[in-house]
């Protein structure tokens, strides 16, 4: 018989890329979103008074959106916050609601 060969796998294009730090989109959206759901509001509500439709804060506060500092500024007014907290909250590292933490001794 034939000698067993062990092929070396190729990734996956399609696969997600592992990363040890997240995007600062990734931060701004779980900010905005931390901030929209520790006042009780709807999607909806915070994207009219923003001027943008659901579907887009969507995606912004799930970080797939990389918005316009326009774009921020109007969310983040929507909120009641200015883009300096916003991206002040998004610097400390993003640990909003819903964020998990862990710690190493």
């Amino acid at each position: 018989m034939g000698e067993i060969v062990s092929l070396r796998r190729t990734p996956d294009p399609a696969a997600p890329v592992e990363r040890t730090e997240p995007l600062w989109r990734e931060l701004v959206g779980g900010e905005l979103r931390g901030r929209r759901l520790e006042r009780g509001e709807r999607l909806v509500d915070v994207a009219q008074r923003a001027g943008v439709s659901p579907q887009y804060l969507s995606e912004v506060e799930r970080g797939l959106k990389d918005p316009s500092s326009e774009m921020l500024a109007a969310v983040a007014g929507a909120l009641d916050l200015t883009v300096r907290e916003l991206s002040t909250r998004a610097a400390r590292g993003g640990f909003s609601a819903g964020s998990a933490l862990c710690l190493a001794a």
